[in-house]
């Protein structure tokens, strides 16, 4: 846990790289008791497919380019300054339709979810579809229940 707090320079954030999507760790659960905070760099035609998680709330923040924002049932078309607040049980997703990149805020309480994207991030860099048994057993791991399926993992 960090004592003095994090203040990091642009681009110097660890994290990791899922096919096109780069996710930087601004906050992680070696900062905070009470969430990560995440940067996506969302790739065009990248989309999280609907999930929901039982103890995890997230916020979502856009601050560049368009995204497809899911929240339950509603699926809103989101330009930069939209956000959305999921609470635990709720379908939900985001996805990038357009032909340019899109970036994101993700807040995620409780902390941790960086360690899913670690593992996710290592599973895919093996090429080819990874194994349908081996994500089912990392989601579950990590409070992620799948509703539909990934476009791009």
């Amino acid at each position: 846990m960090s004592v003095e707090g994090v203040v990091l320079q642009n681009g110097r954030a660890a994290g990791v790289d899922l096919r096109g999507t780069r996710i930087d760790y601004l906050v992680t659960a070696n900062h905070s008791k009470h969430c990560s905070l995440f940067e996506f760099f969302v790739a065009p035609g990248f989309d999280t497919g609907a999930h929901y998680h039982t103890k995890i709330e997230e916020t979502f923040y856009v601050l560049e380019g368009e995204l497809n924002l899911r929240c339950g049932e509603r699926v809103v078309h989101a330009g930069p300054g939209a956000s959305a607040f999921v609470p635990p049980g709720v379908p939900h997703s985001f996805g990038n339709t357009a032909t340019t990149p899109a970036r994101i805020l993700v807040i995620a309480s409780p902390p941790g979810h960086e360690k899913y994207f670690d593992e996710l991030a290592e599973l895919v860099s093996k090429g080819g579809p990874p194994d349908p048994e081996t994500i089912a057993k990392l989601r579950a791991k990590y409070d992620t229940i799948q509703v539909s399926a990934l476009v791009s993992e």
